[in-house]
């Protein structure tokens, strides 16, 4: 195996790739890259056995200028973290890779720099599906964009229960349902899909905003579901996941049908009143409390130790008798910069009871936050 590549290219392909690379992997070959040099290009390949990221390097650019040249097919497994280095760190337009014999490739770059690494032969990496079959569907980078902000962030990132940390895609009735929870909160976003489309996946939600990073700049992604994977594609670059297995808990509940209180105040006004007040919180869930009447809305917060915090939320509308309620203040915040609204309703139940936080202008996207107590 031989090619020239410029530097610059390879160094993208790279990056992208090597994210699927986990640092904490003791199998040496998970912590490799695998290149692969055939006639439609030079594909790199990395995985932590779970999932993994493929990109595709092209042997000439839209304006028909060489990328690669100087090629030789064929594949090899090269350290991860020590090519991302060198491609990072040497200064030549281009980089030459010659696999000598199955255990060394030669690097040098156009100036004077050159490598000889010790490498592993492509038979043994692992064995990866990235066939992209089962049910597919197409969304635009935008919108997947927008799905994966509004509700990934609910997640748990707590491995104790691992169902708690992916975001639950189902579609049915001609709608994509997304849902997240970590027990104690919840976001779900609906959009419009094909009437034919029936599933329901579990996706790690770290992956989904791992793609969204990964698709800036593309206008649609592919997607590809099984009952093992779910796989995604954009521009030159190929995604796959494995599934967290289990049944998603029922949240079809969650959200009440009648409230009891409603407030509508301005999104960042109400923000900044929350920061303001947790300065003075020193516990680990920062809470704070909202007080709200006809007359007055309140952000307050007490401290044994450092005193207390009343901050007011003006303009608002209130609608119901004089209710206080406390909470997680970073949840709010987290759901109400998810909505991306300049104004926002919330809508409480009782002091104990799960609150909804929406945008009036979009039934699209609704955030669950469950109070907390305060003493």
């Amino acid at each position: 195996m031989r090619f020239t590549v410029k530097r610059e290219e390879l160094l993208k392909g790279l990056n992208s790739a090597s994210r699927a690379v986990s640092s904490k992997n003791t199998n040496p070959v998970l912590a490799t890259l695998k290149f692969d040099l055939t006639e439609e290009g030079l594909f790199v390949l990395g995985s932590n056995g779970d999932y993994a990221i493929r990109t595709k390097i092209p042997y000439k650019d839209a304006e028909g200028a060489n990328i690669i040249r100087n090629y030789e097919f064929g594949s090899v497994l090269i350290n991860s973290k020590i090519v991302c280095e060198i491609a990072r760190k040497t200064t030549g337009e281009e980089l030459t890779f010659e696999v000598l014999d199955s255990t060394v490739v030669n690097i040098s770059d156009s100036k004077k720099a050159e490598y000889q690494l010790n490498c592993i032969r492509s038979e043994e990496y692992v064995d990866f599906d990235l066939d992209t079959e089962g049910t597919s569907f197409e969304l635009p980078t935008s919108l997947f964009a927008k799905i994966v902000e509004q509700t990934a962030f609910a997640a748990s990132t707590k491995d104790q229960r691992p169902i708690l940390t992916v975001v639950n895609l189902e579609a049915a009735d001609g709608v994509l349902t997304a849902t997240a929870t970590d027990s104690a909160r919840m976001a779900r976003k609906t959009t419009t899909i094909n009437p034919d489309l029936s599933f329901s996946v579990n996706v790690p939600a770290k992956i989904l905003v791992e793609i969204e990073h990964l698709a800036e700049g593309s206008e649609s992604i592919s997607c590809y579901i099984n009952s093992r994977r779910a796989l995604f594609t954009f521009g030159d670059t190929v995604v796959s996941t494995s599934l967290i297995s289990g049944e998603y808990p029922n949240t079809k509940n969650i959200v009440p049908k009648v409230t009891n209180y409603t407030l509508e105040v301005n999104a960042k006004d109400l923000m900044s009143s929350i920061d303001c007040a947790i300065v003075l919180s020193d516990d680990k869930e920062s809470a704070v409390e909202l007080f709200m009447s006809p007359e007055a809305v309140d952000v307050t917060s007490r401290s044994q130790q450092q005193g207390s915090s009343k901050q007011k939320v003006e303009p608002f509308r209130f609608e119901g008798q004089n209710f206080r309620v406390a909470f997680n203040s970073q949840f709010v915040i987290q759901a109400i910069n998810a909505l991306g609204c300049e104004d926002v309703t919330l809508l409480f139940v009782g002091e104990m009871k799960p609150f909804v936080i929406k945008n009036p202008a979009d039934d699209s996207i609704v955030e669950v936050v469950t109070p907390v107590r305060t003493y």
